[in-house]
């Protein structure tokens, strides 16, 4: 065990505790995954040498490769189990790994070897084959783990010096006699096969410090996000407090109730509360959407009536649209829908919708609102006759911080935020959202979600007591 025990890896050693467990991991599914390529070689090997050689001693040969195969399978069992990232567990695995390599390559060798003893004459041409074929397939497919390769082959390389020297030793052969051929024909072999091997060996190294480096830049990345986050829930909350005072002081100036505005000071009070909602507008989008990307936004799903959805958000926006000199119209489906949602997420999507069809529509036109039912779906849509949308603007339509019309020049505003939460938000409902344009003649925004079973029931005697809906 002497020679097992120089390879693993000690204390402080240059083998990275992280690199060897992904090592173990990957020689190991390597092994699971090729298991049953191996046996179809063994049981070939096995019946061609039971027809020419001894059938004993191939049987009894493959009864012992067997036996390291049923090894390898409970210590993968094992590897596969492990969890903890224990760095004792790592060294007792590959102590096991290296076990197992030296019973597998022993019993194979010794395989080759009997079948050797076995041909007098003619060469070793079976046995040699059998033997190269093992160390290839070693060569190509246990590069993970080089202490274990290393001890395979140095079992593999003995037993071609053996078959290669018996002759020899035997016969006593003149140096150009076919036995000496045979030989140098070996040493090539030996030497084609350790070539092999360090040519996958180094394919798999540069693999794993790509591997190594691309997930080393993922939590470099995952940091940044984070300190990100962190930053940006800071600062939108250390604005929002005075930001709120603010707006309010403005809003009690303009409304006349701290008295009457000077004419010339109304337009500058005007812009300074048009510009104060704006800021605080972008805080909270900014909040939602570092909500959203930290997995912090919370959802209170419940059964929701689609009319009562529409109706509300409608309600609620039709103080903006009034501003923006736009009417909403709004046409129901036939039935009552039901889906599951979180009332306040999607009254702010339909606020967004609306207050987007309203700003891009042109002055004194109307925002139709819909309901419909499509292929076993509900769709709401939000309809504007306004400006539409360019070709290929998708992405900068649902991006952050980005808007169709970002000249300086631009109607409207807007903090670029609005349809990315709005799709995140959709998408957190199993639900779609879309749009169809026409440029110059207006777009269509749609969302669509699945639709609930539902029955209604009835309580009390009279229809007028009441009724409420449960889900079928």
């Amino acid at each position: 065990m002497a020679i097992v025990e120089q390879f693993l890896p000690k204390k402080d050693d240059w083998y990275p505790i992280d690199r060897l467990e992904r090592q173990l991991k990957d020689y190991i599914n390597v092994s699971e995954n090729l298991i049953w390529q191996r046996q179809a070689i063994f049981l070939a090997a096995t019946l061609l040498a039971a027809f020419y050689f001894s059938p004993v001693v191939s049987f009894s040969s493959y009864a012992a490769v067997l036996f390291t195969e049923v090894l390898d399978l409970i210590l993968a069992r094992n590897v596969n189990r492990w969890t903890d990232h224990d760095p004792a567990k790592a060294r007792k695995f590959l102590w096991w790994v290296m076990v197992n390599t030296v019973a597998s390559a022993v019993a194979i060798s010794l395989f080759v070897i009997l079948i050797t003893l076995q041909q007098t004459s003619g060469g070793h041409f079976t046995p040699l084959f059998f033997l190269f074929a093992a160390s290839l397939f070693a060569a190509v497919n246990n590069h993970q783990l080089l202490p274990a390769l290393f001890l395979r082959l140095s079992v593999y390389g003995a037993t071609f010096v053996f078959i290669a020297t018996w002759d020899i030793i035997r016969l006593n052969p003149p140096i150009d006699s076919d036995v000496w051929l045979q030989f140098f024909t070996v040493a090539f072999v030996m030497y084609f096969i350790v070539d092999c091997s360090f040519v996958f060996l180094k394919l798999y190294r540069r693999g794993l410090a790509q591997i190594e480096e691309i997930t080393l830049e993922h939590e470099k990345t995952k940091a940044a996000l984070e300190i990100k986050s962190q930053f940006l829930s800071t600062v939108s909350h250390e604005l929002r407090t005075p930001l709120t005072s603010i707006k309010g002081t403005l809003d009690l100036v303009n409304s006349g109730v701290m008295g009457p505005v000077p004419d010339q000071m109304q337009p500058v009070l005007g812009i300074a509360a048009k510009n104060s909602k704006r800021l605080a507008d972008l805080i909270n989008d900014l909040l939602d959407l570092q909500k959203i990307e930290a997995g912090e936004m919370a959802f209170r799903f419940n059964m929701l009536n689609v009319r009562e959805l529409v109706d509300d958000s409608v309600t609620l926006s039709r103080g903006y649209a009034e501003q923006m000199d736009v009417s909403l119209s709004v046409t129901h489906a036939d039935e009552d829908i039901f889906i599951n949602g979180d009332a306040g997420r999607l009254s702010q999507v339909m606020a967004n919708l609306i207050s987007n069809a309203s700003k891009f529509s042109h002055k004194g036109g109307t925002v139709d609102i819909s309901v419909k039912r499509v292929d076993g779906r509900v769709r709401i849509y939000v309809k504007d006759k306004g400006v539409g949308i360019p070709e290929n603007a998708k992405e900068r339509v649902f991006g952050r911080f980005s808007q169709v019309d970002s000249s300086d020049q631009r109607r409207v505003g807007g903090t670029g935020l609005g349809m990315n939460i709005s799709k995140k938000i959709i998408e957190r409902h199993d639900g779609q959202i879309d749009y169809e344009s026409t440029l110059g003649h207006g777009t269509t925004f749609f969302i669509e979600f699945d639709i609930v079973p539902h029955t209604p029931v009835v309580t009390g005697t009279q229809p007028e007591e009441g009724r409420r809906w449960k889900t079928a």
